[in-house]
Parts: C-alpha cells; sequence; structure tokens
C-alpha cells in the first residue's frame, strides 16, 4: 500500500543515466504524490512509464513565470508535489531553488528525498582529495569570465568541482592550465552510464587526448586543490607522470614545463626515460 503524502513540496532525485540508480524512497514518493513539477515532461513521462506510474505533469524549469511558481506553491497547501529535474538532485544547477524558496517562505513543507547526483559521482570517480570540495556549478561561457572565476578560486584550498559540457571542454581545459597551475584534473563523463569513464592528469594532456577522442555527453570537471610548490623541490616525475597518462613524451614534456619552467628538453629526455 502507499504511504499517504502530507501536503507539501517533495525534492526528489532521479537518475543521471543509469535508471536502476533511483531510490526505493524516490519511486515510493513518486507514487504517493498528487503531481510532478518537471523540467521537461517528455524526459520525466519516460521515467515514470519506467516505473509504471502515471501522475499529472507539470512543467517548471528556469523560464517558468512567477505565476507558474505561485500556483505550485497555492497547491502545496493541500497537495503533494513532487519536484524532479531531467537527471540527478534538483536545485544542484538544475531548475528549483526559486520554487523551493517561495514554498518555505510561504509555509509548505519541504521534503528532501535524496539520491544521485553527477557532482558527487564524479568526485568519487576522480581519486581527487574528498575531503573538502567546492562545487562551483558551470564555469561562464565567455573566455575572460571564465578566467576570473578561476582566478577567484585559486586559493581555495579544496577540490574544485564543475559542471561543463563536451563542446567548451577544451576551453575550459586551457583555461585551467593558465590558471590554474601544477593543478592535476579529472575528467568524468558518462557517469552511470555504458561508456562512464574518467581520465586524470595535467590540462595539456587531457587536451591533447580530447582532440583526438571527441568528448560526448555530460561532463563533471574537477580540478585538485594547490599544491605549495614555493621554492621546494618540484616532484617532476610525479607531474610527468601524471601527464603521460593522457599525452605523448612530447606533449607532457610541453606541459611540464610551462607549468613549472623548467627546461623543456630535459623533461623530455626524463619522460622518455618514464614512458
Amino acid at each position: 500500500m502507499a504511504p499517504v503524502l502530507a501536503p507539501g513540496l517533495y525534492i526528489v532525485a532521479t537518475p543521471i543515466g543509469n535508471l536502476g540508480d533511483i531510490t526505493l524512497r524516490a519511486i515510493a514518493t513518486l507514487r504517493a504524490c498528487d503531481g510532478v513539477a518537471c523540467e521537461d515532461t517528455r524526459v520525466t513521462g519516460r521515467l515514470m512509464k519506467h516505473l509504471g506510474l502515471s501522475k499529472p505533469l507539470w512543467r517548471y524549469d528556469d523560464h517558468a513565470s512567477l505565476r507558474d511558481r505561485e500556483r505550485l506553491v497555492e497547491s502545496m497547501r493541500t497537495r503533494a508535489v513532487a519536484l524532479v529535474s531531467d537527471a540527478g538532485t534538483p536545485l544542484i544547477s538544475d531548475p528549483g531553488y526559486q520554487l523551493a524558496a517561495a514554498a518555505r517562505a510561504q509555509g509548505a513543507a519541504v521534503t528532501t528525498v535524496p539520491g544521485p547526483c553527477a557532482a558527487i559521482a564524479g568526485l568519487t570517480l576522480s581519486g581527487l582529495p574528498s575531503d573538502r570540495f567546492l562545487f562551483a556549478g558551470f564555469l561562464p561561457a565567455k573566455d575572460k569570465a571564465r578566467a576570473d572565476t578561476l582566478a577567484g578560486l585559486a586559493g581555495i584550498d579544496a577540490t574544485l568541482v564543475f559542471y561543463e559540457t563536451a563542446p567548451r571542454l577544451a576551453k575550459a581545459l586551457a583555461a585551467i592550465d593558465r590558471a590554474l597551475p601544477y593543478r592535476e584534473v579529472a575528467v568524468a563523463r558518462e557517469v552511470t552510464k555504458l561508456f562512464e569513464e574518467c581520465r586524470r592528469g595535467l590540462p595539456a594532456g587531457l587536451i591533447a587526448w580530447y582532440e583526438a577522442h571527441p568528448p560526448k555527453g555530460e561532463i563533471v570537471l574537477m580540478v585538485g586543490p594547490p599544491t605549495d610548490h614555493g621554492h621546494e623541490e618540484v616532484d617532476t616525475d610525479a607531474l610527468l607522470r601524471a601527464a603521460l597518462a593522457e599525452a605523448k613524451p612530447s606533449q607532457a614534456a610541453a606541459a611540464v614545463a610551462r607549468a613549472t619552467g623548467l627546461d623543456r628538453r630535459a623533461l623530455y629526455a626524463r619522460a622518455l626515460q618514464l614512458k
């Protein structure tokens, strides 16, 4: 027997790729709610069909009008409204923040039904430090704004986590290469899907890889925390090994030379030995 839900807003996380990742509680909530506010009714409709559920679907995204939001909040006085995005956890670089804030301001009960989140899944795949991290959403599309954003985040002692699109990945990696030297980067792609992968290395090496293997799908882009090289000896072997994971010796040497200021020819010779 399905549980009876009290009126209010239920923020429901849905799979980011693999439909098997939906939680039992999410299914129970979608089964018992009075309707679903969703980013795209076609996407949510397919999920509901997969689950064998049928509910009213109300489109709600970042372009929804104030009146649409007011209607949904008003309905929460007597109905249980589930909020989902196309994939993952609503509000996390997805629609829903204004709706949740308005619901709370009007005294509606707000409940979270946690589950998949691409940022967290990507971080666990990356192997980068996860004890402290900052999720910064999407990097700006414009070059100067992207550079300014990275400069503002440079001093934060934590792994940086971004969402990115495949067509913009090369520009994002190049900007990271310029703004955050020495930082190891991880690119998680198609998380939870059939072709899931996570690649790590210096930005230049990753750029070379993705130039040869154009990426597809949605991406979680992560940058390791700052390392204080200062005047201490730089572990060039570690930097070279990271670059060699994704690039040819000449490209790896060039990337480390650019990051450290060391002689490129000497680095190339060492890269050949390590390779």
